[in-house]
């Protein structure tokens, strides 16, 4: 299998962002975006997805996270798509249930080539810190739309907040990691009866 790595930048009026993402990693993430919460995030992504993630990112935060928050969700959607390539030998789909205290997560991925966002995710408060909980679905919008993937992401209980963002991340990360994991069995074969994805 070739090197599943990817560099990618967006450039608008609104935010410059650049991943890098290397699919076969150790689970390091470098993050600079002005969006400390959403880094938090992100960190998770990288070590439970056992992917390596490079983010820097500037944007209109002084108006708000909200450009930020998705242009980042695009790009790293690009970056998977481009790493991925035609994704032959993939195990294709991913699941997770993660716990913290009380709260519990569920998220389903399937790199099926057709964007779909599932998102069953209530909070109980509209942010965490200076954080709007709202610009998690559009970051995860984002991604999905650009890796085209489905993707359902189910908070099946909880009550604090971070809690429920942080197993949401952590779950992501885990389904992520099993789906794109090159299957042995199906070595150099498209994990779909069409052909392609």
């Amino acid at each position: 299998m070739s090197q599943r790595k990817a560099d990618v930048k967006r450039d608008t009026l609104e935010t410059q962002i650049q991943v890098k993402l290397n699919l076969d990693g150790s689970g390091e993430g470098k993050f600079d975006t002005g969006v400390p919460f959403l880094e938090h995030m992100l960190d998770q992504v990288a070590r439970h997805g056992l992917v390596d993630l490079n983010i820097n990112a500037s944007g209109d935060t002084h108006i708000d996270d909200h450009h930020t928050v998705e242009d980042i969700g695009i790009t790293l959607g690009q970056a998977f798509d481009k790493a991925l390539g035609d994704k032959k030998g993939i195990r294709r789909y991913g699941h997770a249930y993660v716990p913290l205290d009380e709260a519990l997560s569920r998220v389903v991925i399937d790199f099926s080539g057709r964007p779909g966002l599932e998102y069953g995710v209530t909070f109980a408060r509209s942010r965490i810190g200076d954080f709007d909980v709202d610009l998690l679905s559009e970051f995860f919008q984002g991604f999905v739309n650009h890796a085209k993937v489905t993707l359902h992401i189910d908070n099946i209980r909880g009550g604090n907040a971070h809690h429920i963002a942080e197993t949401m991340f952590k779950a992501f990360g885990r389904a992520v990691r099993m789906a794109i994991e090159p299957d042995p069995r199906m070595s150099g074969v498209m994990p779909s009866t069409k052909g392609s994805l």
